[in-house]
């Protein structure tokens, strides 16, 4: 089911039994776009005023929350759910199975691997020198490793890397990477014990 106030640009491509509900904008144009393709896998959910820009992969069983924000040229695998104001800039690499919660901010240059969890409120970074000349060329996101969660109100500064199956908890400032299999909390976070299953 396509909402009628949906838009749905040219060079978009829907799998089957896809639903995009009311003022959704699908494979928005960016400069420079050049006709890139869009594509949406099959049982997608894209809730209220999404906007998704032209030039994403997207795997099957894709949900979206109200008004989230998808930028361009990003791979996102099957069964990932993207929440309500959540935001989410270009050449992003998501995984499958990646869970991200309500108001989000994934700047480019990031990766989530398979199954990771991202609690509501957090930011990545990825700019170390924001007003440097040469920023642009130096940017470099977070990468969260599989089946690690991050817990809700964190800060990621660029290029850390989240060990798979790491908790950060809620509330802290990642400034260092965290080994796999390890809690780490607080203001900068420190590890503080290691996962138990």
């Amino acid at each position: 089911m396509i909402a009628d106030t949906a838009i749905i640009h040219p060079n978009v491509v829907l799998g089957e039994n896809v639903t995009i509900e009311d003022y959704c904008i699908i494979g928005s144009p960016f400069k420079g776009c050049d006709g890139a393709k869009t594509l949406i896998g099959d049982n997608a959910v894209i809730r209220a005023h999404t906007i998704i820009y032209a030039g994403n992969k997207i795997g099957n069983n894709f949900q979206t929350g109200n008004k989230a924000n998808i930028r361009e040229l990003n791979d996102i695998g099957d069964d990932v759910s993207i929440g309500t104001l959540s935001i989410i800039e270009h050449h992003v690499k998501i995984g499958d199975g990646v869970r991200i919660h309500s108001q989000v901010f994934i700047p480019e240059f990031s990766e989530l691997k398979t199954d990771a969890w991202i609690g509501p409120n957090v930011v990545f970074t990825n700019a170390k020198y924001p007003r440097s000349p040469d920023v642009k060329d130096k940017l470099v996101g977070p990468t969260i490793g599989v089946n690690a969660k991050v817990g809700a109100n964190s800060t990621l500064l660029p290029g850390v890397v989240i060990g798979d199956n790491a908790l950060i908890g809620a509330g802290s400032l990642v400034s260092k990477d965290v080994p796999d299999n390890s809690v780490a909390v607080g203001h900068p976070a420190k590890v503080v014990k290691q996962v138990s299953y």
